[in-house]
């Protein structure tokens, strides 16, 4: 279960195994409950975060200041550019400084959208037969979709990943150095890094279907963002498609592939959905003869999030938290039959005509009966 009373010790929630928030239909307090006992616990030694959108109030900026004024290393990478938020960003990387955090401005050329929170803790492995007591360091991490801004959670539908696993935060740690100006060119376990990393690999996954699909195996790509412009990656969206590839996308806003064009691009089916929630998620799931890969991200395929921002892709590992993605991300959605447009191949929009004997479903609303807390 997720923790969310007072007292509870969510590191050793996220010890036991990895913790998906589906926001809005979860509660973002424990990404808040995870930031204050991080800022009070003794065994916390550095806290490093980046901030692009948090609101003029925001709990969030409260517990990093106190964790700062509680004698944590506090790094917080606050993007000065992140259009509409410039004022209140400059506010808070004052106040944050203020209280001897160490701010850092993002990198030069590139705006950082990547959404992390890493959390480096020391704990003691204890006494087992001739084996003494030792201290070791732990971290701990979040990584979501969508800002860290309480009340766009309530109203953006987001994933984050509460993890220990300790590759992904290694991870984590090196973009960190690297934002920070202390590392250099890094090689990756697990995440995708733009401006790096993620083009080449979305499309050597997306290559990988499509030689699966020419082979004669099942071969899927199914996508949900808030915009696919990329001329790259829709010249091999095309080309899978070709191949035989079955390709899924749930685009809520622009979109410059055409869907359902005889010859290239007919197995393509372009969905946007229209609700009471925005949709906001970035997912990319490949079939990989079974695999499933399934990467969450900050990151639309365009140009400026691939070649001009940082950002990041990370895997959801555990087998039990991928079937939710795919469920509530993908499933629960393309079986919309009220809240969707579909698009024609020649670029326009016709909202989804269910038959007059269909019973009406409305993904988000079926959402919030199976999640809500």
């Amino acid at each position: 279960s997720i923790a969310t009373v007072p007292g509870d010790d969510i590191f050793e929630k996220i010890n036991r195994s990895d913790i998906l928030l589906h926001h809005p239909y979860q509660s973002f307090d424990p990404v808040l409950q995870l930031l204050h006992q991080a800022a009070k616990d003794p065994q916390v030694l550095a806290i490093k975060q980046t901030v692009y959108r948090t609101g003029e109030q925001s709990q969030v900026m409260d517990a990093l200041m106190e964790a700062a004024r509680n004698g944590k290393e506090v790094t917080v990478v606050v993007e000065l550019l992140a259009r509409f938020d410039e004022q209140t960003n400059i506010g808070w990387a004052a106040k944050l400084e203020a209280v001897g955090a160490h701010v850092v401005y993002g990198v030069v050329g590139h705006k950082c959208h990547a959404k992390m929170l890493l959390i480096v803790r020391q704990e003691t492995i204890p006494a087992s037969g001739r084996r003494k007591a030792k201290k070791v360091l732990r971290r701990y991490a979040h990584l979501g979709t969508g800002n860290y801004h309480p009340r766009t959670a309530k109203i953006y539908s987001d994933f984050g990943l509460m993890t220990a696993n300790q590759d992904i935060c290694e991870d984590m740690h090196h973009v960190f150095m690297q934002l920070t100006g202390t590392g250099g060119m890094i090689t990756l376990k697990h995440l995708w890094q733009s401006p790096f990393t993620m083009h080449s690999e979305l499309v050597a996954h997306i290559r990988r279907e499509a030689r699966n699909a020419k082979q004669g195996k099942k071969a899927h790509i199914m996508a949900k963002m808030n915009a696919l412009l990329e001329p790259t990656i829709i010249q091999e969206l095309y080309k899978a498609s070709q191949a035989g590839v079955k390709i899924d996308l749930i685009i809520r806003g622009v979109c410059a592939l055409q869907p359902g064009v005889p010859g290239l691009s007919e197995n393509i089916k372009v969905r946007s959905i229209i609700g009471r929630f925005l949709e906001h998620h970035r997912i990319y799931y490949f079939y990989a003869q079974g695999d499933e890969v399934l990467y969450l991200s900050s990151a639309d395929w365009m140009d400026r999030n691939l070649f001009r921002r940082v950002e990041v892709a990370f895997p959801v590992l555990d087998p039990k938290l991928k079937s939710r993605v795919i469920k509530e991300g993908f499933q629960m959605l393309l079986k919309d039959n009220t809240a969707a447009w579909h698009m024609d191949s020649e670029g326009h929009y016709q909202q989804t005509k269910r038959r007059a004997t269909s019973t009406e479903y409305i993904g988000q609303k079926e959402l919030v009966q199976l999640l809500t807390l």
